[in-house]
C-alpha cells in the first residue's frame, strides 16, 4: 500500500457532528487503500479518550491539543500578518514539525487535507499527489455571518471572508483536486475561482442507513405520546444556536399557543447558554448530550431543520430522512440535499410557512409516506463508499477498477471527474 498523509482540523471521532461524520468516514475509506499517517487537533477534553479508537485506522498519528479560548487569541495574529484568522487559529508548531518529519523520512506519496486550514502544513512545491476536501466554501459562510452582525464583528467577518477566499483559491490552484460536499458548493467555488474550475468537484456526504434505520426498536425517550418536533445537532455551533432560537420564538411559541400538547426537543451536545434559556419557554426541552440521537428521531413526530445560515449538506437532515422521518427544513438547510420538495422533504421559507406546514402535517397521514420516500432517496443517493470514491479516484485513477468491484454505481458515473495527476516541473 502507498502511504498517505491525512490532516484533519478536529479528531475524526466520535462521528456525532457534521464534520466528524464526514472525516471519520473519509478516514475509514482511505484506510482501505493506503497506510494512513494522521495529523489532527483535539479541541475538546472529552475527545482524548477516542485517540486509541482513531489509531486503529492509522499507520502513524499525531494529535495536537487545541484550547478554543487561547486559539481565538492566537488567531488575532492574522490581523498583523494579513492572513485569514482561521490559519493561526489552527496552527501548531509541533504538528508542523511532525508533518515535516513525515515528508522527509517516510515514503508518503499522497496527501489529503480536510478543511482549508490544514493546507497550511503542506509546502506548495511538492511531488505529493494532493487533494483538499474543503467540505464547504467557508469564506462564503463568513460572508453570511458578516451580514447578520453589527460593527465591529461585521468588519472582522467580512475581512475573514475575503482573506479565506484568497486562501481557498490558492488551494484550488495548487492542489490536484479540490472537493466540496455537493454540486452547489462546488459550483460556488468554481465561480469564485474560475482559474481552477476544472479541478474542483464534489463528493456528497453519506449515511449509514443500517445504523439510522426506522426498523430498530428504540425505547421512547419522551415523556408521553404527545406530538414532538425534534432538532438535532451540536448546540455550541452558532448556526444551530441561531436556528433553534429563531424557531423557538418565531414559530414554536405560536404553534404551542394553538396546540399546547406539542413539544420542541433540542437534542445535542454542549448547548450554548442562549440555547439553555430556551428551556424556560413552555413546551421547549433542551437535552444536552445524549448517548444516541436515534431514539429521539425514531419517536419524533417531525424533524425540523430551520437553519438560516447553512453551507453544504446537513447531516441532521440526511439522518432524519434515513430514519423515515418527515423533515421540514428551511431552504438553506435543504439546498444540499437531493430530495424532491413536498414528496421527500418539505421546505418552509419563513416562519409562517413553518407554522403552516407543521400544523398541516401533524394531523396528516401523508407524513409517513413522505418519510418512507425520504429514506428511499437516502439509500439511493447517499452511500458513503460510493460518494467518497470520487476522492479516491482524484487521488489515484487506478482505483476505478477496485471501486467497480465494490458494487458502487459511482464508479460508472460519467459525472465523476478523472483528474490528471500534476507534478511540479
Amino acid at each position: 500500500m502507498n502511504h498517505l498523509l491525512l490532516l484533519v482540523h478536529r479528531i475524526p471521532f466520535p462521528p456525532n457532528k457534521g464534520d466528524k461524520v464526514r472525516s471519520f468516514n473519509l478516514l475509514k475509506y482511505l484506510a482501505q487503500h493506503y497506510q494512513i499517517h494522521l495529523g489532527s487537533f483535539v479541541d475538546a477534553q472529552e475527545d482524548w479518550q477516542y485517540v486509541d479508537k482513531v489509531k486503529e485506522y492509522c499507520h502513524d498519528s499525531y494529535f495536537a491539543g487545541l484550547n478554543p479560548k487561547s486559539a481565538r487569541l492566537k488567531s488575532l495574529r492574522g490581523l498583523f500578518t494579513g492572513n485569514a484568522l482561521t490559519l493561526p487559529y489552527y496552527f501548531d508548531a509541533g504538528l508542523q514539525q511532525w508533518v515535516g518529519e513525515k515528508l522527509a523520512t517516510d515514503k508518503i506519496t499522497h496527501a489529503v487535507v480536510f478543511s482549508s486550514a490544514m493546507a497550511q502544513y503542506l509546502p506548495d512545491e511538492t511531488s505529493l499527489t494532493r487533494v483538499a476536501d474543503l467540505v464547504d466554501v467557508d469564506s462564503d459562510k463568513w460572508a453570511q455571518y458578516a451580514k447578520s452582525k453589527s460593527w465591529p464583528l461585521s468588519w472582522i467577518y467580512r475581512r475573514e471572508a475575503n482573506r479565506l477566499l484568497d486562501f481557498e483559491r490558492h488551494i484550488a490552484l495548487n492542489y490536484d483536486a479540490t472537493v466540496l460536499v455537493n454540486e452547489n458548493e462546488a459550483a460556488l467555488l468554481q465561480s469564485l475561482a474560475p482559474e481552477s474550475a476544472a479541478r474542483i468537484t464534489h463528493a456528497n456526504n453519506g449515511v449509514d442507513t443500517d445504523y439510522f434505520a426506522p426498523s430498530k426498536n428504540f425505547e421512547n425517550p419522551y415523556q408521553n405520546d404527545n406530538p414532538v418536533l425534534a432538532f438535532t445537532g451540536a448546540m455550541d455551533y452558532w448556526p444551530n444556536v441561531d436556528a433553534v432560537e429563531w424557531f423557538a420564538y418565531e414559530v414554536f411559541k405560536r404553534l404551542h399557543a394553538k396546540n399546547p400538547r406539542v413539544s420542541f426537543f433540542i437534542v445535542g451536545s454542549r448547548p450554548d447558554p442562549r440555547v439553555k434559556r430556551l428551556a424556560e419557554l413552555p413546551g421547549v426541552f433542551v437535552t444536552g448530550s445524549v448517548p444516541d440521537i436515534r431514539p429521539y428521531l425514531a419517536h419524533a413526530t417531525i424533524a425540523v431543520a430551520p437553519l438560516r445560515i447553512a453551507r453544504g449538506t446537513q447531516n441532521k437532515v440526511l439522518e432524519a430522512m434515513s430514519m423515515a422521518k418527515l423533515v421540514i427544513a428551511s431552504s438553506e438547510a435543504a439546498q444540499g440535499v437531493s430530495a424532491k420538495a413536498s414528496l421527500e422533504i418539505v421546505i418552509a421559507k419563513n416562519a409562517t410557512e413553518f407554522l403552516d406546514e407543521i400544523s398541516a402535517h401533524l394531523k396528516s397521514q401523508e407524513r409517513e409516506l413522505i418519510g418512507c420516500r425520504a429514506r428511499t432517496r437516502v439509500i439511493q443517493d447517499y452511500s458513503w463508499n460510493a460518494n467518497l470514491s470520487r476522492i479516491g479516484l482524484a487521488l489515484d485513477p487506478s482505483l476505478a477498477d477496485q471501486t467497480k468491484t465494490d458494487g458502487d454505481a459511482a464508479s460508472n458515473d460519467p459525472r465523476i471527474l478523472r483528474f490528471p495527476i500534476r507534478k511540479p516541473a
